[in-house]
């Protein structure tokens, strides 16, 4: 088994995946690293359309438009009683206006097979376990948790898109504390029998009516089934800790009238997870060799559906720079990887904020909104967080600070 390669990328998910079909693209050895098995499960299955450029560009679109997943050109917004929808053809910014809401087992295996058929070598149930940065490489521990056998890996630069599990981060001590509150996520798929006038072709998020914090997602997929979570701080839980967590999902969903008699005739057919916790920032996305892609750099929260984008977006960014350095040749990673990269988690961040603020929820179901300020809004919403054509993309958050105080007056 070869053990020295010019990259090493950390992960298979979409971002390691992307990133590494890239990368032997252009030419260089590429091993990726991935503790789990796939197919697996994960979250995070409903892409925004600005994802599609980025597939694109790694060669992976037409791949992903013939995987039979369920077409997606929106999101629609429940709360108490109103119900507003953003069509995403309808955004300012020019770009793929529609997507698709997938199964991430069946996604993310599509795009390792991808790149690995494209010449990446990709070691499953591999984990990594230490980092060594040497003069010219990288040498990193590596646990075969099938053998349980020890060995090293040498590579000459090293990409982290190892998703929650953070590695870089926990290794060299990159992680630094989020702002955020602490909140955790209830969630599962389900049989959703859902009445034959519900718009299959875009994501659902309902707020609970009795707390505009705590909020659900539905989302379809093409074969009858659904996924379905909530999110709320941890806090708001505590009294419920004799129930299970299917039984706190139901109790939450009962209470919320419009999601209920969506969901009436609905079945759990997967086990009901939780997460909590999980929002996570770094002091650095980069070091001399390696650089942290996507939810290992950094997470806001689940509910605008950034994490695969800002994935992808890292991805698209890293790889050309990882070549080029390579190569030889002189690379800014501030400038070139990290601001840009900063600049749609921002505009995203933003975004998160205002709407457990409730800024945000007064601007979506504002009933006289102007069309032109309904496309800014919108071309965030459709994943479009680095257009700076869009007087809502980066800044600091002033503007869309000024549109919710008009819309709430």
């Amino acid at each position: 088994m070869t053990n020295q390669f010019d990259v090493v990328v950390i992960g298979a998910g979409p971002a390691g995946a992307c990133a590494a079909k890239m990368l032997v693209d252009s030419g260089l050895s590429v091993v990726v690293v991935e503790k789990e098995q796939f197919p697996r499960f994960s979250i995070g299955e409903s892409l925004l359309p600005q994802c599609m450029s980025f597939l694109e560009q790694a060669g992976l679109k037409d791949l992903v438009d013939n995987g039979g997943f369920q077409y997606k050109n929106g999101a629609a917004f429940f709360k108490s009683g109103q119900y507003t929808v953003f069509n995403f053809a309808e955004k300012l910014t020019t770009g793929p206006a529609t997507t698709y809401q997938v199964k991430r087992a069946d996604f993310d295996k599509k795009l390792a097979d991808a790149a690995e058929q494209a010449g990446a070598e990709i070691r499953y149930q591999h984990q990594v376990t230490s980092f060594n940065q040497q003069e010219s490489n990288v040498v990193l521990g590596i646990n075969d948790l099938d053998k349980q056998q020890q060995y090293q890996l040498q590579g000459r630069f090293v990409l982290d898109a190892s998703g929650f599990g953070r590695v870089l981060p926990r290794l060299l001590d990159l992680e630094s504390p989020s702002d955020f509150p602490v909140r955790q996520a209830i969630f599962t798929h389900i049989q959703d029998n859902l009445p034959a006038s519900f718009d299959r072709h875009k994501i659902l998020i309902t707020v609970y009516p009795h707390n505009p914090d705590i909020w659900f997602w539905l989302i379809p997929f093409s074969d009858g089934t659904s996924s379905l979570g909530m999110v709320g701080e941890q806090r708001f839980f505590s009294e419920f800790t004799h129930l299970s967590e299917e039984q706190i999902l139901w109790h939450f969903i009962q209470q919320t009238e419009d999601l209920a008699d969506l969901l009436v005739a609905a079945k759990v057919t997967g086990p009901v997870r939780k997460i909590a916790g999980y929002t996570a920032n770094v002091n650095s996305l980069y070091g001399e060799r390696y650089a942290l892609l996507g939810n290992a750099g950094e997470f806001l929260d689940p509910v605008f559906s950034s994490g695969v984008t800002i994935a992808l977006k890292s991805a698209v960014l890293a790889a050309p720079l990882v070549h080029k350095q390579l190569k030889g040749e002189s690379v800014d990673w501030q400038s070139e990887f990290s601001q840009p990269l900063r600049l749609g988690i921002s505009t995203f961040r933003h975004f998160v904020v205002s709407w457990y603020d409730r800024r945000l929820q007064d601007i979506i179901f504002y009933p006289h909104s102007q069309p032109e300020i309904k496309q800014m809004i919108c071309s965030i919403l459709a994943g479009y967080a680095w257009d700076q054509a869009n007087p809502y993309v980066g800044g600091n958050g002033k503007r869309l600070k000024v549109l919710a105080e008009i819309c709430a007056n």
